[in-house]
């Protein structure tokens, strides 16, 4: 699907080109991570979430406006009905204006799904693996599944997908994992990518005791490794580093302690249909009220008015008696 003269790329008033979005397909997940959700959490109705038919004609609409990434997540996008058929509808637009189609997934339904996922054009997925440990996983996830995640993992990358794990670092939990996970992704063939955790949504567990900057995260991996910064990007706003002696790249996702927001690319739109132009802000604009009403004009007018709200970056702060940057929760706006 070639650009369409009449529907200019996106670009915000900071200049910045979004050429990557995040769909997320819905709110629900078999997990309940302590830094992402609450123990008892509340899930959308269907009839207030986009169908995968309307998430399909939109997502036409974003390649047709120059985006060429697309990243489908959750919530766990994998626990939605017919995800796969979302997939394989968005995947045939892949060399025809899409340059890639990919997934976060917490990995629990891989084994399951993987091989639709590359018959779909995926070649590479992104998997949410913060312990090796199954206590500690059980203790994060508040589910006892590390090996329905690993299985998956080990079809995903028999059926041809490159994996990228990704590990939330906290201090006291799992800081003392990051070399070993380092090791185990370097023996498995998959790229690691550490992430600070964020002040998204009203969690029972104290952020301030668990934050930890990544620079002190991998201190273990410098005393072990020599790591030097690579020319290597994926959309998204890891920084990526080389390991000396693993064909394993390191990516660091730093929102707290390095601000990334001057190259932001990126768009969310939520399974509700809105769309949050940074995730560490509140204000959003609803396109499936305009979508449902006024069909693919009214989601260009609003791709524009979300364009020109567009703040210049994210105000995330953790600390004692700070409230969160936002109410919604990370499986409300999409990983």
């Amino acid at each position: 699907m070639a650009d369409n003269p009449s529907s200019p790329v996106l670009t915000d008033r900071f200049g910045r080109r979004i050429d990557y979005v995040r769909l997320s397909v819905t709110d629900r997940c078999d997990l309940r991570c302590r830094y992402c959700m609450a123990e008892e959490m509340s899930f959308l109705p269907k009839t207030q979430i986009l169908t995968l038919d309307e998430i399909g004609v939109i997502a036409d609409r974003f390649i047709r406006r120059g985006v060429r990434r697309i990243r489908l997540s959750g919530g766990e996008p994998l626990v939605r009905r017919d995800f796969t058929e979302l997939a394989h509808r968005i995947g045939r637009n892949i060399g025809h204006g899409l340059d890639e189609l990919t997934l976060t997934t917490n990995g629990t339904q891989l084994a399951r799904f993987a091989g639709d996922l590359h018959a779909a054009g995926m070649r590479r997925i992104n998997v949410s693996l913060d312990s090796l440990k199954a206590e500690v996983f059980a203790h994060i996830s508040r589910r006892d599944r590390l090996a329905e995640v690993l299985e998956g993992i080990t079809v995903a990358s028999a059926e041809g997908l490159a994996i990228k794990i990704n590990m939330v670092v906290m201090r006291g939990v799992n800081d003392g994992e990051v070399l070993d996970m380092l090791r185990w992704c370097g023996a498995h063939d998959h790229d690691l990518t550490l992430i600070e955790t964020m002040p998204l949504g009203q969690v029972s567990d104290d952020r301030t005791n668990h934050y930890m900057p990544l620079h002190e995260a991998i201190a273990p991996v410098r005393a072990a490794y020599d790591i030097m910064p690579i020319d290597y990007h994926t959309g998204g706003p890891a920084r990526y580093f080389s390991v000396e002696g693993l064909r394993t790249k390191l990516g660091l996702i730093t929102p707290m302690s390095d601000n990334f927001c001057s190259g932001c690319n990126r768009m969310r739109l939520t399974c509700q249909g809105r769309i949050y132009m940074c995730l560490g802000h509140e204000d959003h604009v609803d396109l499936m009220s305009a979508f449902r009403a006024g069909g693919v004009d009214a989601v260009d007018a609003l791709l524009d008015e979300a364009l020109g709200a567009k703040p210049l970056r994210h105000d995330f702060a953790i600390g004692t008696g700070l409230a969160p940057a936002t109410r919604r929760h990370m499986n409300v706006t999409g990983g």
